[in-house]
Parts: structure tokens; C-alpha cells; sequence
């Protein structure tokens, strides 16, 4: 589609500069107008003119394939939806007859791999939802949040050990967009953590502090760890945008974002929110 209409716009820029030549040409030879003003505000007419018929050819086409794009998304959503409740519905159901610890593992697998994809569910709604601006913001028990958040991924990193110590706290802000945040922040310090399983996660004065104690990061490092795609470690899994989410997440809704870090050390995330 976009290769036809590449096609069609070049055709209709060679067609319309024709045209305003032929024009112009009629104008001077034939009419023999000599006022140069006149002859400017005629071509910025002829201009304007064609500008706004490519942009009609560019846009309506591209503005239709993105909401086909957008319906489909929705629709992808609401399936995936179904299948995801009736796996977790059921596990539970099965976890009440089962007795052997072997066979309960298998069912905590089963559910935590659910819930890990219940997760991806709610983060792709949410960026339909953050394309639409349709973002819900509601006070949150900021506290209660990490502690959800740190309960959900010990499942993931069993042997993870995390320690809290989290003043309550209470903020208006995206509840969905900062429990991805604090996800990636958390998961990456997980990741970077190596041989030290350990996690330590403060709040206090509106100010949270992810601390691991992991190879840490350089100063070079550290100018480009907001870069789409960018890792320190190449061995290490994922897609290297978790941290460029998190710093437009945070520079849109006004949380200061700070990374203290030594190499061999570990490193400290700090996020600052507004108070209330």
C-alpha cells in the first residue's frame, strides 16, 4: 500500500510541477503580466494548493492504516484476555486437589508464567491506552504499590532476597504506568545483581531508592543507559527499552529520576515524587 502510494505522490509532484510552470508560462508569455507581486501571490496560491492535496494523498492513508492497526490491537486484546482468566481460573481450581509437592510446583510454574502474561496484557492495554491519552490518574498508597510489585516479581525471582523498609506514602500519579516503572527498576536490578542475590528497597520523604549490589555502572555507561537498545552487558536477556520507558514515564509526569553507581559496587536508582 505505502509503496503505491509513494508512486502516486511522486507522479502528482511531477504532474503538478508541470502544471505550475504551464501556468506561470501563461501568465508571462501570453497575459504578459510584469507586475512581480502579482506573480508571487499567484504561485503561493498554486503552491498552497498542491501542498494540501499531497497532504491529503500522505495523511488520509497513513491516518486510516493506524487506526485499522489501533482496532486491531484492541481486538487482539480483548481475545487474549479470555484464554488468560480461564488458565488462571483453572489452575486454581486444580491446585485444590493436588498434594504432591512436585505436582504443586508445576502448578506455581503454571501460574506465575499466567501471571507474567496477565502483566504483558496490562502493559500493552496500557500504551493503547496512553496513545489515546484515556491514562486514569488516582491516589495511590505508594508503599502498598512496591510491596505488590516486589511480592509479584519474588514469585518470579525466588531466590531474590528483598528487603523493604517503606514509610507510607500517598501520591497522585498513573497507578498502571509507575507499577511498570517500578517493574523495570526492579527487574533490572535483579538482572545486574550477579552473585549477590540481595535487593535493598527504601521509601522515605517522597523519595524511593533501588539499591543492588551488582557490577554496577561507569560513568560512560551511565550517559547512555537511556538509549533505546542500549546494554552495558550483552549476556544479559531482554530488549535494552525498559529504562527509556521509565525515564519518559518519569519526565512526563514530573518524578526526578538519579542513578548512583560504582562498578563491582552495585548501584542505587533514586526516583523523587512531587508531594501532594
Amino acid at each position: 500500500m505505502f509503496h503505491n502510494l509513494r508512486i502516486i505522490i511522486f507522479v502528482y509532484y511531477v504532474v503538478t510541477a508541470i502544471a505550475i510552470m504551464t501556468i506561470l508560462y501563461y501568465f508571462v508569455a501570453v497575459i504578459k503580466i510584469e507586475n512581480i507581486f502579482i506573480l508571487i501571490f499567484i504561485l503561493s496560491l498554486l503552491i498552497t494548493f498542491a501542498g494540501i492535496i499531497i497532504s491529503k494523498l500522505s495523511i488520509d492513508p497513513l491516518f486510516e492504516h493506524l487506526t485499522n492497526l489501533q482496532n486491531l490491537s484492541k481486538e487482539t486484546l480483548h481475545e487474549l484476555n479470555l484464554p488468560i482468566s480461564t488458565i488462571m481460573t483453572n489452575i486454581h481450581m486444580l491446585k485444590k486437589n493436588l498434594s504432591s509437592d512436585k505436582d504443586l510446583k508445576r502448578a506455581a510454574r503454571i501460574e506465575s508464567a499466567c501471571e507474567m502474561l496477565q502483566q504483558r496484557y496490562n502493559e500493552l492495554d496500557y500504551m493503547i491506552k496512553l496513545q489515546s491519552s484515556n491514562v486514569n490518574y488516582e491516589t495511590i498508597e505508594l508503599d502498598k504499590l512496591i510491596e505488590s510489585r516486589v511480592e509479584f516479581l519474588n514469585r518470579i525471582y525466588p531466590h531474590m532476597e528483598f528487603t523493604l523498609d517503606l514509610i507510607e506514602t500517598q501520591i497522585k500519579n498513573d497507578k498502571v504506568g509507575l507499577s511498570k516503572v517500578v517493574d523495570n527498576l526492579i527487574d533490572n536490578a535483579v538482572k545486574y545483581s550477579l552473585n549477590i542475590h540481595k535487593i535493598d528497597i527504601q521509601l522515605q520523604g517522597f523519595t524511593l531508592y533501588i539499591k543492588d549490589y551488582g557490577c554496577g555502572i561507569d560513568d560512560v555507561e551511565l550517559l547512555k543507559i537511556f538509549d533505546n537498545y542500549y546494554q552495558g552487558n550483552q549476556n544479559m536477556k531482554g530488549f535494552g527499552i525498559g529504562l527509556g520507558m521509565v525515564k519518559r514515564f518519569c519526565d512526563a509526569n514530573a518524578i526526578s529520576l538519579k542513578f548512583r553507581s560504582k562498578p563491582n559496587i552495585g548501584t542505587t536508582v533514586i526516583l523523587k515524587f512531587k508531594e501532594n
